[in-house]
């Protein structure tokens, strides 16, 4: 084994280990503003192993969108509105978590299954190797995907003017009231009737 190979091993090792020790923190640990840092340190952890695969553009994005902005609102999501309340435990509680544990063993054992099996190996002459994932994927956006692109863009943009329509609760004009009344030839205006003598009196 090279010193390259080597290194790559150590490395995807010790960012496999964090991943999957800050997943676990994510789910475990009772304190959500913990959980949601921890968040962060499993999506680091992911970008670099896009980093170890050559996929610099992937894992750029991973970092600027999803740590930059998901885990960012995340958290301020959590400070603005977290409150310290008790909450009562739910009845069969122990059953719903080994339920979830045994669902979780059963998808990890399928992944690393799945991981195993698959052929990872790929030739130097392979379509799949690729030297400058930025250019390629600049050339499929701009060719075979360019519809597609374009209208992810036109819905960002719309969800984008629609949240600040929302926000901006001032700009909305308030629905003016109108009474009307309306008359139908089935609805006839009742008239005043006295009262029959039922003879008692």
């Amino acid at each position: 084994m090279e010193i390259s190979q080597s290194v790559q091993f150590i490395a995807f090792v010790i960012l496999s280990v964090l991943m999957i020790g800050a997943a676990l923190g994510v789910v475990l640990f009772d304190n959500i503003v913990y959980s949601a840092f921890l968040l962060g340190g499993v999506f680091m952890s992911i970008s670099g192993l896009y980093i170890l695969l050559n996929a610099d553009f992937v894992a750029a994005a991973q970092i600027l969108v999803y740590v930059g902005a998901v885990n960012v609102l995340i958290l301020f999501a959590i400070m603005l509105v977290n409150k310290t309340e008790n909450f009562q435990q739910v009845k069969g509680r122990l059953i719903r978590q080994v339920s979830t544990a045994l669902v979780c063993l059963g998808l990890f054992a399928l992944l690393s299954t799945m991981v195993l099996v698959t052929p990872w190996q790929l030739s130097s002459i392979s379509p799949a190797v690729i030297e400058n994932t930025i250019v390629t994927i600049g050339k499929h956006f701009f060719s075979d995907f360019l519809l597609p692109f374009e209208i992810a863009s036109v819905l960002l943009l719309m969800a984008m003017v629609g949240a600040i329509i929302l926000a901006r609760r001032d700009l909305i004009p308030e629905a003016k009231q109108t009474r009307e009344i309306y008359t139908t030839s089935l609805t006839l205006p009742e008239k005043p009737r006295d009262l029959i003598s039922t003879g008692n009196d």
